[in-house]
Formats: structure tokens, sequence, C-alpha cells
């Protein structure tokens, strides 16, 4: 009897162990590791019953279409986890999440388009990932930032038309990539990863198929073929301007910026304006050609030639001027820092006392010193302001125009 209830007790205690779902076999290998082999058994869904210490598991060539949350709860020790060939096309968000201690993943040949990429930062320790032949059109800039063990990445044959910059940054490990036969639209957007590829370490396998879609002047070309005069990172340049005399109808100034830009795609302009009291991001021009302020609040006008005007220029628009140009290489910014002095300032005394700085007075038209890039944020305006009636005795009255008309003569003044 006693013997009965030792055999039975061992039972008891190995039975969880070897615990195995009838579609699966299950072994123990040389090194100790638990392998469920349940590979080409047609099956629709993770198996239930799974041993708890399953360190490899094997579900390739099945007719898996779906992974959800708690898919893998049972097997949160495995190390090794083979999908490939099946249909998945849903992960939900936390199907990988508990499986901290996986170093391999095999998801190739599915129907994946959305990925839960949040479910990889518990995968620190993960060597090999691979999410090739899916239906990918698209990857965040940190999708893979937690993998600093990944040595072997494969990309290839999804739907991917561009990378964003820095996606294979924080990837220590990385020795090989493979992101060949994706329909790569090889606009400015993707001309880093030529410049990546040249400098990498990375074994990037079958770089020659790594080929351009789109543009048509470029369909068929590899992607590290991009001509690097395709794609110029921007410059910029920043000058000042001041009143047009004939056309001022403010008592007070007319603050004009002009912002030159270069590049390949020639660059957007944008501006940027911190003073006191508000910061203000402005994205493109908001006066129309008829002279229409778009955002009729707004007080900073922006025309399309890269001019900012400000009318009325008073202390409350002291502050850091910056002019940013944008293109698919890069972005490049320089600024100036605008100081208003009254009129019971004389400008030459401020000059004196800072010998960077520049100043603005009631003049024709004309452009100022350029603003060096390299300084930005160093470079000081001192705007000297002349009252109306000091500008009348020395030249006259000042005639009064329609705000249009002033705009219309800005437009057309500063794009010279």
């Amino acid at each position: 009897m006693r013997p009965l209830l030792c055999c039975l007790g061992l039972a008891a205690l190995l039975g969880p162990c070897l615990a195995c779902p009838s579609a699966c076999s299950c072994s123990v290998k040389k090194n100790g590791r638990l392998l469920a082999e349940c590979a080409y058994k047609d099956l629709q869904d993770v198996p239930k019953g799974l041993s708890s210490n399953v360190t490899i598991l094997t579900l390739s060539a099945n007719r898996i279409g779906w992974l959800g949350q708690g898919s893998f709860a049972e097997v949160s020790e495995v190390q090794s986890l083979w999908l490939g060939y099946n249909q998945i096309g849903v992960v939900e968000p936390g199907a990988f999440a508990l499986l901290v201690h996986l170093k391999n993943l095999d998801l190739s040949h599915n129907k994946i388009a959305d990925f839960p990429w949040q479910d990889l930062r518990n995968l620190s320790g993960l060597q090999i990932l691979k999410m090739n032949n899916n239906r990918l059109a698209g990857l965040p800039r940190d999708a893979f930032r937690s993998l600093k063990d990944l040595r072997s990445l494969w990309l290839n044959d999804n739907e991917l038309t561009t990378l964003a910059e820095g996606t294979f940054d924080n990837l220590p490990s990385l020795s090989q990539l493979q992101i060949f036969n994706n329909p790569f639209n090889c606009s400015c957007k993707v001309f880093w990863l030529k410049k990546w590829t040249e400098n990498t370490s990375v074994s990037i396998t079958k770089g020659g198929s790594t080929l351009c879609v789109a543009p048509g002047r470029l369909k068929g070309r590899a992607v590290t073929d991009i001509p690097d005069h395709y794609c110029v990172a921007p410059s910029v340049q920043l000058t000042y301007l001041s009143n047009l005399d004939n056309t001022v109808m403010y008592d007070g100034l007319t603050l004009t910026l002009h912002c030159s830009v270069a590049g390949s795609p020639l660059p957007e302009i944008r501006w940027r304006i911190q003073t006191s009291s508000r910061r203000v991001e402005i994205n493109g021009p908001n006066v129309a050609r008829d002279g229409n302020v778009k955002q009729s609040r707004e007080r900073f006008l922006v025309f399309k030639n890269g001019t900012m005007a400000i009318p009325n220029f008073s202390k409350e628009d002291e502050g850091i001027y910056t002019c940013l140009a944008v293109n698919d290489v890069g972005t490049r910014d320089v600024s100036v820092n605008v100081a208003l002095a009254g009129s019971e300032n004389p400008a030459e005394d401020l000059l004196r006392d800072d010998p960077q700085a520049s100043h603005l007075g009631d003049r024709s038209c004309y452009k100022g010193d350029e603003m060096d890039p390299s300084g930005a944020g160093e470079k000081l305006v001192i705007v000297y302001h002349m009252p109306r009636e000091s500008k009348s005795r020395a030249g006259g009255a000042v005639p009064q125009v329609p705000l249009g008309t002033l705009l219309l003569a800005l437009g057309i003044a500063l794009c010279c």
C-alpha cells in the first residue's frame, strides 16, 4: 500500500510538469528545457493546458488567426516562440507583454498589419525578431527602443513605404537587418536610411533589393542610390527690415523680419515667438494675396515669401523671434532677440551698451544685418521708436492708408 501511495504522489508532482495538450507533443531537451511541439496540427487557437515551465513553444504552420491578451498566460516562462506561417491578422495589446523571458519571436508569414508595439517594451532580452512577410505599412520610430539585446531583425516583404529616422537607433547588439522587398517611397524622408547604411556595421541582407517604388524618377533604383543632390538639409538666414516711409499708417513702428531658406526639397518656413507673456507658433503664412489676414486675431503677420511684420510693435512684443526651416531632411533655425528702446534713450547709447546690437529706425525699406545661424538666440536687435510728431517735424505728415494696401505694399516690397 505504501509503495502505491508513493507512486501516486510522484505522479501528482510530475503531472503538471508534463502536462501537454493532445494536439502537441512535449519533451525535455538535453539542456533541461521543455519543448512543446504543436506545429502542423491545423490549430485555430493557441492550445490550452500547456505546462507553465514550457520554454520552447512551436506553433508554426497552423491556422491561428487571432492572438488575445491571455493567449500565452500559461507559458510565461517561454524563451522561444515560433508562430510563423499562420493566418494571424489580429494581435491584441498585451498578447506578448508578460513574456519577459522571450529571446526568439517568429511572427513571419502572417497577415499582421497592426501590431501592439508597446508589448516589446517588456521584452528587453529579445535577440531575434522575425516579422517578415506580413502587411506592416508603418513602424513607430521607437518601436524597438527597449531591445538592447536584439541581434537579428527581419522586416522584409511587408508594405513599408517609409521608415522614421532613428528607427534602428538604440540597438547596440543589432548585427543583421532585412528590409528588402518593401515598396519604399524614396522621398527625402528615407534619405537618412541611405546615410545610415553607409556608416553602419550592421549586415543588411540583400541590400540591392531594397528598391524604390516611387517617385517615378527613382523607381527600380536601390534606396542606397538616392542621389545626394536630391536631398539637401535646410539652411536659413534671418534679416530685419524697417518701415516703408510712404505707407506707414501707425504711430508706432512696424517691425519686419525676413526669413530666407534654401534646401531640397524647398523647406517650409515656420515661426516661433516667445515673449514674456506668451508663446506663439505659426506654421505657414496667415496673410492672403489680397491682404486679408486668415487668423484675424493674430497680430503677427506672416507672408508666403518668408516675411513677418508686427505692426505697432510694443514692449509686450519684446522677446525671441525664431525662424525655422523644415524639410524632409531636417530642421534648421535661427533666432533674434528683439527689444524696444523708448524715444528718450538715444540709439547711439544703446549700441554702445551692447556692441552686438543692431537698431531699427523709421527708415526706408532695406535689408539689414544677416542673423548668423551659428549664434541663434544671441543676436540682439534694438528697436528705436520715433513718434509720429518727430517724423512730421523732420519730413512732413505721414499719409494714412488702408490696412489692405499696407499689407500688399509690404508683401510686394519684401519679396524683392
